[in-house]
């Protein structure tokens, strides 16, 4: 496959704020802002330069563009509607959801949850704004409440690449420099039940680059990733596979060495001709593009199209893997993936555990 589908984009995908609206961004414009007695200060402006920059970070690249979106589609919907947004109004915003749920025009009728999400960004820019969304009124409530009723459907999960699938997959990519350092993205993804972000995020040392999502430390026994996720700081153990061919350690290992980097990010980008690294980090965009390509190249699902298997498998069936198959106790599996909860890694592990305790029989029956 050609390397340039891996041109560097915005993290927010293709529905930038930009392209929706010609709205501000709420972190740019209306929030952290000096009141008109302190304003002109110097000190003071570039302090609050700075609390932007920090509240910037509060949410993920991915979270604010979505925010941002969702923020520009209502406020092009209350223009068609002759209506200001600001203040919110719980009334209007419940016509909003009702009118996402059933669908207007040529836009198709949205998903609860997605629906639920939308309300999300709403709440979050509200705040930024110094206003105040009470979801719970019972406008938004009651509405929302009936569209999850009527509309709600089970979660649509993408399938857990087994060891199996994974192996197949890393056996279907080419053997040059490319290749080598798409093996180890797969692999090191894999055994560390990575999201996109926390792959490509990692760089070869601490504070090599000021947009680090975290490090690597290659050991002995294994490599050791710190990462800053979304749940916060954690480490991730990494250990040496039983085989060179699937070692994701080893794989790493021969990525950095053949690419010749020793400083960075870890996982670039290759010239056209794919014989040397270049210095641009990879968008996580390319990991799901990854796994689809080579879920095809390894002929997994031999029954199904290649629709659904493009529909089936994405950058999340790797971390879904790993929680499906290692045959650990569940606790390590909840610390590997950095889960608050054992129900959120039980969404995970796609069935494995069903029925291993049968309270049919236990009761006597």
């Amino acid at each position: 496959m050609a390397e340039n589908t891996e041109k560097p984009s915005s993290r927010g995908g293709n529905r930038s704020p930009s392209d929706e609206s010609d709205e501000p961004h709420p972190l740019c414009s209306e929030a952290l802002t000096l009141t008109s007695f302190v304003a002109g200060s110097g000190a003071l402006d570039r302090l609050v330069d700075t609390a932007r920059d920090y509240a910037g970070a509060a949410a993920s690249g991915n979270t604010l563009a979505a925010y941002a979106a969702d923020w520009a589609h209502f406020a092009r919907w209350c223009r068609t509607k002759s209506v200001d947004p600001l203040p919110p109004s719980p009334e209007m915003i419940g016509l909003y959801l009702a009118d996402l749920a059933s669908g207007s025009g040529l836009s198709p009728a949205l998903s609860a949850s997605t629906i639920d999400r939308r309300l999300s960004g709403l709440a979050w820019t509200y705040t930024q704004r110094g206003f105040s969304l009470d979801r719970r009124d019972r406008h938004i409530d009651t509405v929302l409440k009936g569209i999850k009723r009527k509309h709600g459907r089970p979660p649509v999960q993408k399938a857990a690449l087994m060891a199996e699938d994974i192996r197949a997959m890393v056996g279907a990519l080419p053997c040059d420099l490319r290749g080598l350092r798409d093996r180890a993205i797969l692999l090191l993804g894999y055994a560390g039940g990575l999201r996109r972000s926390e792959i490509v995020g990692l760089d070869l040392h601490k504070d090599d680059t000021l947009d680090s999502g975290g490090w690597v430390e290659i050991m002995e026994k294994g490599a050791l990733l710190t990462l800053n996720a979304k749940t916060g700081w954690r480490e991730v153990e990494v250990g040496r596979g039983a085989s060179t061919q699937t070692c994701p350690v080893h794989a790493l290992e021969q990525w950095l060495h053949f690419a010749k980097i020793d400083f960075g990010a870890v996982f670039v980008r290759t010239s056209r001709d794919g014989k040397r690294a270049v210095e641009t980090r990879l968008n996580d965009r390319h990991v799901a593009r990854l796994v689809k390509r080579t879920v095809l190249a390894a002929g997994l699902r031999p029954d199904m199209t290649e629709a659904e298997l493009l529909a089936l498998f994405s950058g999340h069936s790797l971390r879904a893997g790993l929680a499906s198959s290692a045959e650990v106790a569940e606790g390590h599996i909840q610390k590997h993936l950095g889960h608050a909860s054992a129900e959120m890694t039980r969404r995970y592990q796609r069935h494995r555990d069903r029925f291993c305790i049968n309270l049919t029989k236990a009761a006597g029956l």
